[in-house]
């Protein structure tokens, strides 16, 4: 269980009514689905913020040349390794969206040992390791990500793990609400 899930956001969630961030908000729902997810109800603290963010993210998830399976693997273990319920939760349902099995998703926590993955599989995993644990990474490990993905998608890669430490740990520290059931598995 996630310590969070009994704790209440340390800041309230903004008024997405109000005026000043009325149209912002109304944005977020067209390109969320029609929802206001509680990452986004909090970022209206800062409307110029929340715009950039929101941006910044779509761009990120939907502009990038990655596949999108090995994306969402990628997403998935900064959310394991955050211990952020609320991203790990939102990124299995994208995850099975875009194709990557279930085996794969529970492969995750432990995927050193895990037969699942192949070599760019393994290489994104690793660096996403390094990059939310480490914070240095060893230029053999940047090195291993170039020669299996190229200079463009190496720097997507590295720019994604980034993007989704910087909001696994908003989430956390705001101790911003779960939407859904599913648990973090605890990292192997």
């Amino acid at each position: 269980m996630n310590p969070n899930d009994l704790l209440a956001p340390r800041l309230p969630y903004a008024d997405e009514n109000a005026p000043e961030v009325a149209a912002l908000a109304d944005r977020i729902r067209a390109e969320r689905g029609g929802r206001l997810p509680n990452l986004y109800r909090m970022l209206l603290h800062s409307p110029a913020l929340a715009q950039g963010w929101l941006g910044f993210l779509t761009a990120v998830r939907q502009q990038s040349s990655l596949d999108p399976a090995l994306r969402e693997l990628a997403i998935l273990r900064v959310a394991i390794l955050n211990r952020s319920q609320p991203e790990y939760d939102a990124h299995v349902t994208f995850a099975l969206k875009v194709g990557l099995s279930q085996d794969k998703i529970d492969a995750l926590p432990h995927w050193t040992g895990a037969t699942a993955f192949d070599e760019r599989a393994r290489a994104a995993l690793a660096l996403a390791d390094a990059m939310t644990l480490d914070v240095q990474v060893s230029d053999e490990a940047v090195a291993e990500v170039v020669a299996r993905f190229g200079e463009q998608q190496a720097t997507e890669l590295i720019i994604t793990i980034a993007a989704y430490n910087m909001t696994t740990r908003f989430l956390e520290v705001l101790q911003i609400d779960q939407e859904a059931g599913r648990q973090v598995p605890s990292a192997g």
